[in-house]
């Protein structure tokens, strides 16, 4: 019945498409395949990290995002498993998204922020809020974007860059871009690995079995076909290797192994006001976890994602815009612990975007899922973006979103509970921009509400399973500032954060575990001519680790320093140092596992 539902759809559609305008267009500047944030996020905060930014961070994307946005991360240890909360929801409330692809596991419906290394990717962005209605199953809280833009233009391009630090931690990324008028290719490699012995600070102990590697190569082409038609295809694959450490009480002897495979195939055509997309997509994820690494002995599982999916973008006038998307996405997940088993689920969206004046436009949403393993809600979104003067913009969102219920959920043997329903939440935002001069300061308020909360509890045997166990709300306040000056010949840019978050189980009055009350960072970088100098902070406060409040981690703060130099001389290389943990502050991002203290970093980028 849903393979009927979507035929049907798709023909609709196709007639749509054979019948476009077939004006002739010459494509400009850069080719993204995440259309939909770009072109339905105006009533939302979408906070884009630059590439200085991205450079002067750690490669894993727990570090740039602690240091740089509203996140809060939960980490298991320098390197370990690395949890977000976003807005009080989840790490499985937080939606990650690959050019345009959905890439949350679907055995745990988490990602694993420690395993994504920025230097993959060229465009990093955060987008706070709901956007289940365009990416489906996480989008709760927020969704991270990772991109790989290509554009076209006649040029050849390497670097090289070398990191080393303490903890003998080497990294080490390679990337070539490589372009003519109609073919592009943007492809890296990345390696990196750690002992990962720091000292536990206070203590004669060491975090001992932490040491990691991982490697990971990605690849994004493009091919003009000719001027109305584009073909594309983005790659990635990721290999890795972690001993998870123990504790202040007790020692680990145990590792996790994954690999993680995603390729995207795109067709897009230009024809007039229509613009057509056809994506086909197929993601691997795969793990074997080992309770003592010294032996053979390991639980394993794996799932395999097929993914079709068709945009069609009808431009009806010049300030209204239409999108309307089928997907079907088709799991076959198995593994030592998982019941064999198999799902589908198709979808269909629609979304639109009305300027109605050159300072008032609304954008519109509406997504519907069909599976048999699931009864799916129907999900909207609505948003205004109004400017009130030059200076000043309010942003309001209203949304319905979902997470759907995991592999692990569903089918883990002797436990998993096939009749759970997907976790849905109602939420509204209210957004304030201010922009004067070289400043932009923005301020939003927010409310969710979430029921049919998915939670594994013991039973009376015993045995821990899932269920909806209840409902839970979040509100609170973030913030986020930039200014730029430019003094003399030289350059600073002050950047910072601030996230006020309530969140609570209902009819109760304890915050939820991990979920701090105040968040804050900061930054402030100078630069002069070839030589830059910058300081950033990071301020978590207490969070609780026990529901009844009864016990908590203490706020921390915690600052890095670095300076960077261009050697032009030599064709453009960049010498940095960093010192992470400036103040050598002792502190936990999760009980009884203990975060190092001072140490340094230094990097070689050769461009040529």
């Amino acid at each position: 019945m849903i393979l009927k539902r979507s035929t049907l759809l798709i023909l609709l559609f196709l007639c749509q498409y054979l019948t476009a305008q077939n004006d002739t267009i010459i494509l400009k500047g850069i080719i993204i395949s995440d259309t939909q944030l770009n072109n339905f996020s105006d009533s939302q905060s979408v906070q884009k990290l630059n590439d200085s930014v991205i450079g002067r961070n750690a490669a894993s994307l727990t570090s740039l995002l602690n240091y740089n946005t509203n996140i809060y991360f939960k980490e298991n240890g320098l390197g370990m498993v690395s949890s977000p909360s976003f807005r009080g929801t989840t790490a499985s409330q937080t939606a990650v998204v690959w050019n345009g692809i959905n890439i949350n596991s679907q055995l745990n419906g988490q990602t694993d922020f420690n395993v994504l290394n920025t230097r993959d990717f060229n465009n990093i962005s955060v987008r706070a809020g709901g956007g289940s209605v365009a990416y489906g199953s996480s989008a709760i809280g927020g969704s991270i974007h990772l991109n790989n833009d290509l554009s076209f233009g006649n040029r050849f391009n390497n670097s090289l860059r070398t990191d080393y630090g303490s903890f003998n931690t080497v990294g080490v990324n390679y990337h070539v871009v490589a372009a003519t008028e109609d073919f592009t290719a943007n492809a890296g490699i990345s390696h990196n690995s750690s002992d990962n012995d720091y000292d536990y600070q206070g203590t004669n102990k060491t975090n001992e079995n932490g040491q990691y590697y991982n490697t990971s190569l990605n690849i994004g082409i493009a091919y003009r076909l000719n001027q109305k038609n584009i073909l594309r295809f983005y790659g990635y694959l990721f290999d890795g290797e972690r001993h998870f450490s123990g504790t202040l009480a007790a020692p680990s002897r145990s590792k996790y192994q994954s690999t993680d495979s995603r390729n995207l195939v795109e067709w897009s055509g230009y024809y007039g006001k229509f613009t057509s997309r056809l994506k086909g997509a197929y993601l691997y994820e795969k793990y074997k976890y080992y309770e003592n690494y010294k032996n053979d002995l390991y639980t394993n599982g794996n799932v395999k994602t097929y993914i079709a999916r068709y945009d069609l973008t009808y431009d009806v006038s010049e300030t209204i815009k239409l999108n309307t998307i089928l997907d079907y996405t088709h799991n076959n997940g198995e593994g030592s612990d998982i019941i064999h088993k198999k799902r589908d689920i198709g979808s269909a969206s629609l979304l639109m975007k009305h300027e109605l004046t050159k300072r008032f436009k609304y954008e519109l949403g509406v997504r519907k899922e069909i599976t048999d393993s699931y009864e799916s809600p129907v999900l909207f979104s609505l948003g205004i973006n109004t400017l009130i003067n030059r200076f000043y913009t309010i942003k309001l969102n209203a949304s319905r979103n979902f997470r759907i219920p995991t592999y692990n959920d569903l089918y883990w043997a002797g436990s998993g509970n096939p009749e759970l329903k997907p976790e849905s939440s109602y939420q509204a935002e209210l957004g304030n921009e201010f922009r004067f001069k070289g400043l932009t300061l923005s301020v939003t308020g927010y409310y969710i509400k979430m029921r049919d909360m998915l939670q594994w509890t013991p039973g009376t045997n015993g045995i821990w399973s899932p269920g909806n166990v209840g409902k839970s709300k979040s509100y609170g306040v973030e913030s986020i500032l930039n200014w730029n000056k430019k003094l003399g010949t030289g350059n600073v840019a002050v950047t910072g954060t601030y996230a006020y978050t309530i969140s609570r189980k209902d009819e109760s009055d304890k915050q939820l575990i991990y979920v701090p009350l105040h968040k804050t960072t900061a930054s402030v970088a100078y630069s002069y001519k070839n030589a830059s100098v910058y300081y950033r902070h990071l301020f978590n406060g207490e969070v609780f680790t026990s529901s009844d409040n009864k016990y908590s981690l203490d706020p921390y703060n915690v600052g890095s320093a670095g300076t960077e130099y261009t050697i032009k001389a030599l064709k453009g290389i960049d010498v940095g140092v960093q010192v992470n943990n400036v103040w050598d502050e002792k502190y936990l991002a999760y009980e009884v596992r203990p975060m190092p203290g001072r140490n340094y970093t230094m990097y070689l980028n050769f461009k040529f």
